[in-house]
């Protein structure tokens, strides 16, 4: 990958598991993890970035998957788009998308946590105490419930990574302590930095949407099935 002319565009939970293996010269965009439930805004803001790129940018990285179908219809005159072919950024921390449907199979009603949804404050409980500061207590407890009535465990998924200010530990504890908080079962879960790496890196195989420029990618792009 010519790491000059690559740009990263992703959620602020996708950036700061990839951060540490980002060559210094790669830009990249961060995108607030708000966005998550607002598809249309979400594709709007993507297009957006990918139409302001600037000069000298030949390829341009999404890393979300097909996020709510928000990366349908993107497209790019003068870059290649790569976006992982998972269904969101859960499916990229775990390292596979095929153990991401298994792991759902299991146990749909899971809300999962990784290092990076903590450090960005992109999870449940600041929400939830956003929502206590605007609106008092007695609607952050409707809320919550509304929020997590289809939840009955919180994975965390432990990526392996610390940064100055946040180590596993506390990372975990975090976790542990959300759960008790939204009467959820505990459980970590093991994740990988591996996709991620191919995702900033290359080469970009079956697990990747590669929509050279011109080409709009579809919904038909994602289901193609992962290979073992």
């Amino acid at each position: 990958m010519n790491s000059k002319k690559t740009k990263i565009i992703a959620c602020a939970t996708v950036i700061e598991e990839a951060r540490p293996f980002l060559p210094p010269s790669v830009e990249y965009y961060s995108i607030d993890a708000v966005f998550h439930n607002q598809s249309k805004k979400l594709h709007d803001k993507l297009q957006e970035l990918i139409n302001t790129s600037g000069e000298g940018i030949e390829t341009i990285i999404i890393g979300y998957g097909l996020c709510s179908k928000a990366v349908i219809g993107l497209k790019s005159s003068n870059c290649t788009l790569v976006v992982p072919r998972v269904d969101d950024c859960i499916g990229l921390f775990l390292g596979s998308q095929k153990l991401y449907r298994e792991l759902l199979k299991k146990n749909i009603g899971t809300y999962y946590l990784s290092p990076g949804w903590i450090r960005a404050g992109a999870t449940l409980i600041e929400e939830l105490k956003r929502v206590e500061d605007q609106y008092g207590k007695k609607n952050a407890e409707f809320v919550k419930h509304e929020m997590i009535k289809n939840y009955t465990r919180l994975a965390y998924i432990n990526m392996g990574s610390k940064t100055e200010h946040f180590t596993q530990d506390s990372c975990r504890e975090f976790a542990r302590n959300a759960a008790k908080q939204l009467n959820l079962n505990y459980e970590e879960i093991t994740g990988t930095t591996h996709l991620i790496i191919r995702m900033i890196n290359g080469p970009w195989d079956d697990r990747f949407v590669v929509a050279p420029p011109g080409q709009e990618i579809t919904y038909g792009d994602f289901e193609c099935e992962e290979k073992d």
